[in-house]
């Protein structure tokens, strides 16, 4: 069962007011969220691993499970296709309406391991698995809150970590660092909407993510705030007051979110939506990227990256495509 966004900011106020833990996930769109707690933390609609918590009994056991040759294949849209809904976006920038914009596809793939085998075996900070229907492992923090702070995490920026002097050539890439800084202030601002004293502690540092088809650089920026002691009795206001994250639409947002609904060739539902826990104190919570979704019998990932008008169209369709793996090793 689906709650509206009072509905969810009223029982998550609640909730966290009573110091009662609550895992919760809502889409991109802002209109489905769904709630769980106590017995129902516990579901088995649900599967979910956020850092050190998890809802489910670790029950890969089986060796030969574990052994099987993995198949994974991927078939992108074109080229031409992407480039066509690229130009679109870059056109829309330079007529002035956003000038950061996050472009998504969404790309079949065929394996020989089952959503459910893919979620057991994959090894992320967050993974979330959702009723044979769709499957997450992210890297990408949306917010944390502890002892009356607010951490952001965004990320932007991702190379092929194979490639000679990959890190050097992230770090010195012009339009990433352009787009990195875009996103860091957006966040920045939208902290500020519900916090004081934001600062950016560290920006745009490395980490490298392992996967099926190698490892890959990404780069971070860590921002804080300061919620007060209160922030239990609003905790459901702030998560809301902060979507969709910016890192996943772009700036400004609402612009850029009209122009993502126009020009992508399907409903994103839940990826690049959010889930979050709360243990009674404090918050975790992820977008929901990295993302396998089944539909018609069919699987698709779903991947994408920020677009400007300095971005180069092979480059970001190499990204997008670069993004498509799961993080077994």
């Amino acid at each position: 069962m689906f709650l509206c966004a009072n509905e969810f900011v009223d029982q998550v106020n609640a909730l966290s007011l009573e110091s009662i833990p609550f895992f919760f996930i809502v889409d991109f769109e802002v209109d489905e969220f769904k709630l769980f707690y106590g017995n129902k933390l516990f579901s088995k609609d649900i599967y979910f691993n956020i850092n050190k918590f998890r809802n489910y009994e670790d029950s890969f056991r089986d060796i030969k499970l574990r052994s099987k040759k993995i198949i994974f294949e991927s078939y992108p849209v074109s080229l031409a296709e992407y480039k066509k809904a690229f130009e679109s976006v870059q056109k829309y920038e330079r007529d002035g309406h956003s000038y950061l914009i996050n472009l998504t596809f969404q790309t079949e793939i065929n394996t020989n391991l089952s959503l459910f085998e893919i979620f057991l075996r994959s090894k992320s900070a967050f993974k979330l698995y959702v009723d044979d229907s769709f499957i997450c492992f992210s890297p990408e923090i949306f917010i944390r809150i502890k002892d009356g702070l607010i951490f952001a995490y965004p990320m932007k920026g991702t190379i092929d970590a194979r490639i000679p002097d990959a890190r050097k050539i992230l770090k010195n890439d012009e339009k990433e660092l352009a787009e990195h800084a875009t996103i860091v202030d957006l966040i920045r601002n939208d902290l500020g909407i519900v916090a004081d004293n934001i600062k950016v502690k560290r920006f745009r540092f490395f980490s490298k993510v392992k996967n099926i088809k190698g490892e890959i650089y990404q780069t971070s920026s860590e921002i804080c705030g300061y919620l007060g002691d209160d922030y239990k009795k609003r905790l459901g206001d702030i998560i809301v007051s902060l979507l969709p994250a910016g890192s996943i639409s772009g700036a400004p947002k609402e612009a850029t979110i009209k122009k993502i609904k126009e020009v992508e060739t399907y409903k994103r539902g839940y990826y690049t939506g959010i889930g979050g826990y709360f243990d009674g104190s404090n918050l975790d919570s992820y977008v929901l990227i990295r993302f396998i979704e089944k539909t018609n019998d069919k699987l698709f990932f779903k991947s994408g990256g920020g677009i400007t008008i300095y971005s180069d169209v092979n480059k970001e369709y190499n990204e997008m495509i670069e993004k498509i793996y799961v993080p077994i090793y």
